[in-house]
């Protein structure tokens, strides 16, 4: 069994990758085997550092041969060091799983002795989880980039989710901050995942490949990318490599020797800024050009859906009880649930505010950018509007005052939720 000691190094190193969230996986457990990750099976926790507290979240190793300046695991770091082998991690996940302190397996490493060398043994492990110890909960895996195509197609027959992280969001930043890598190396192995061969049987059903599918990470604040970069970044891998997720992690200044890197820990608004601009990405309809501001960065006053009616006041107000779907959309404090309930609800009456508050419409947004009934009950003017978004007037009767300022709002996570 693996010692505190290594463990505590591992699982430590380990949370500064935030790639995790519910699996989304349909494997089920089979007579004789252990776990189950169909869905619910999964539930996750977040801490502020980034561990996810029902998976064990662990490296194989920190030992990295690799010297990217952003890495706390890089080489020429001053930090202690451990390997764990492919039975102590096994041993630990089956150990843990029996007394209900995990329900699944995030697995990385850093690069130990050279890629193929690293991704042959994380291979080894889910290949022996899976066909020795029976272990059928749920395991995400993270891909090592440079690696033979054959080593990903065998790990994405035995993992439920792999991510192949970018970190940096352009080619030039890569070679200023992690020569090692490339591009290339880290965008064929998505692409591969994404192929159709590995997901569709002749009747169009999904085979047992990846069934959570993939994601990826990127280190927001080690390098000058502008948030309309990112977000287009991020709508091009949505559209063309299948993923699941896009997830933002804050650079934590790991490494003051160079100047290439900032020394404070940067605010947590633009990382919460950017998670709710990728649910509008995934579920509105917008597009990474509506959102990004004129500088290319995203408000940090406002939430996105907000900035984005500001800007564009000739769409507005809206009349909910004639508007489409796609519009409703739009309107600040409108989820996708409310669309649905307010397109059902209209079949049968004409909604007014109060209506709309029992269908759970964030009326304090939304009421300057709608009208019942020819109704208006918003602010007159731009200036008005603006300070009731962010809590500086009370404004009528459907004002609700936040008990969170703004550096408190930027320290939640933004994983989920509507706007």
């Amino acid at each position: 069994m693996i010692d505190e000691k290594k463990l505590s190094i591992l699982c430590d190193a380990a949370k500064f990758d935030v790639s995790c969230s519910s699996s989304g996986s349909r494997r089920q457990n089979t007579l004789g085997g252990l776990g189950n990750a169909c869905f619910g099976g999964i539930c996750h926790s977040f801490t502020p550092d980034g561990r996810c507290i029902s998976l064990l979240k662990i490296l194989m190793s920190n030992d990295c041969c690799f010297d990217c300046a952003y890495c706390t695991s890089r080489r020429t770091n001053n930090v202690p060091r451990a390997t764990a082998t492919p039975d102590e991690i096994c041993q630990l996940t089956i150990e843990f799983y029996k007394r209900n302190y995990i329900e699944g397996l995030f697995l990385s490493s850093a690069i130990y002795k050279s890629p193929e060398h690293t991704m042959d043994l994380l291979v080894h492990i889910v290949k022996k989880l899976r066909l020795q110890y029976n272990f059928n909960g749920y395991i995400h895996l993270k891909g090592i980039p440079g690696t033979d195509k054959t080593l990903i197609e065998q790990a994405g027959r035995f993992a439920d989710r792999m991510s192949f992280n970018i970190e940096l969001p352009s080619e030039q930043s890569l070679k200023l901050l992690a020569p090692q890598k490339n591009k290339n190396s880290i965008i064929t192995p998505m692409k591969m995942l994404a192929e159709d061969k590995y997901f569709l049987k002749p009747n169009k059903r999904r085979k047992d490949f990846l069934p959570a599918g993939q994601t990826t990470q990127m280190i927001l604040g080690a390098s000058p990318e502008s948030d309309a970069h990112i977000l287009k970044l991020t709508e091009f891998m949505y559209r063309n490599y299948k993923l699941k997720r896009v997830y933002f992690s804050t650079y934590t200044p790991t490494n003051f020797d160079t100047s290439l890197l900032p020394y404070e820990q940067l605010p947590l608004i633009r990382e919460h800024r950017l998670y709710q601009a990728d649910w509008l990405l995934r579920f509105y309809g917008f597009t990474a050009e509506e959102i990004t501001g004129n500088d290319g960065f995203l408000s940090t006053e406002y939430d996105p859906k907000c900035a984005w009616a500001l800007k564009n006041p000739h769409l507005f107000p809206v009349e909910i009880n004639t508007a489409p779907p796609e519009l409703l959309l739009k309107i600040p404090g409108v989820g996708v649930k409310s669309v649905y309930r307010i397109i059902q609800a209209r079949k049968s009456t004409k909604l007014d505010f109060n209506d709309l508050k029992r269908l759970r419409v964030v009326l304090k947004r939304a009421v300057h950018f709608i009208t019942c009934k020819g109704k208006f009950l918003g602010g007159k003017n731009q200036l008005i509007i603006k300070n009731a978004l962010i809590g500086k007037e009370n404004f009528g009767d459907f004002y609700q005052p936040s008990f969170l300022d703004q550096n408190q709002v930027a320290s939640l996570s933004a994983l989920t939720g509507e706007l």
